[in-house]
C-alpha cells in the first residue's frame, strides 16, 4: 500500500531512474468489473467466444483499463502533489488477456523545467509473458523544493 504522506520532489529524481513496477493480474472478474466501470460493454473485453471470433486469443483488457494501470503506477511514484500532464502516445502491441499478469514498468527519460513546471518524461511499458503488450510515454510534473522555498 502506498504511503500517501510521502511526497517525491523534482530535485530527488534523475534521468534513467526506474519507477517501482506494479503487477496487475488479469482475471475474468477484473475484466468484467473494468468493462462495467468504464461502460465499455464491447463483448471482446468480457466474453472469450466473441473475442476469439474477432481474432483475439481470449477476452482482453481495454485500452482504458491498461491506461488506468499506467496512471496508478505513476501516481504512486509522483505522489498526490504531482500532476499527470499528458498520457501517450501509446501503442497497443499484444492482447493482455485473461490469465495474464501485466507488469507496468517505467523509466524517467527526460527531466527539465518549462516556465514554472518541473517536468519529467516517462517511458512506460505494459509487459506480459510474451513481451510488451503496450508501449508509450507520459509527461508529469512534480513539486519543486526550490519553488516552495521561493528560489
Amino acid at each position: 500500500m502506498p504511503d500517501w504522506s510521502v511526497q517525491r520532489y523534482w530535485e530527488d529524481v534523475s534521468e534513467g531512474e526506474q519507477l517501482p513496477p506494479l503487477r496487475f493480474p488479469i482475471t475474468v472478474h477484473r475484466l468484467v468489473v473494468a468493462a462495467g466501470a468504464g461502460k465499455d460493454f464491447a463483448p471482446i473485453h468480457h466474453n472469450s467466444e466473441v473475442a476469439r471470433a474477432s481474432g483475439a486469443p481470449d477476452m482482453y483488457a481495454s485500452n482504458v483499463f491498461l491506461l488506468g494501470m499506467w496512471e496508478r503506477t505513476v501516481r504512486e511514484y509522483i505522489g498526490l502533489a504531482g500532476t499527470i500532464k499528458r498520457i501517450g502516445p501509446m501503442r497497443m502491441k499484444k492482447f493482455a488477456t485473461a490469465g495474464e499478469t501485466v507488469e507496468v514498468r517505467a523509466v524517467i527519460t527526460r527531466k527539465w523545467r518549462a516556465d514554472d513546471d518541473a517536468l519529467l518524461e516517462l517511458d512506460l511499458r505494459s509487459v506480459i509473458s510474451t513481451g510488451d503488450a503496450v508501449a508509450g510515454s507520459m509527461c508529469v510534473s512534480l513539486p519543486s523544493r526550490a519553488q516552495q522555498e521561493g528560489r
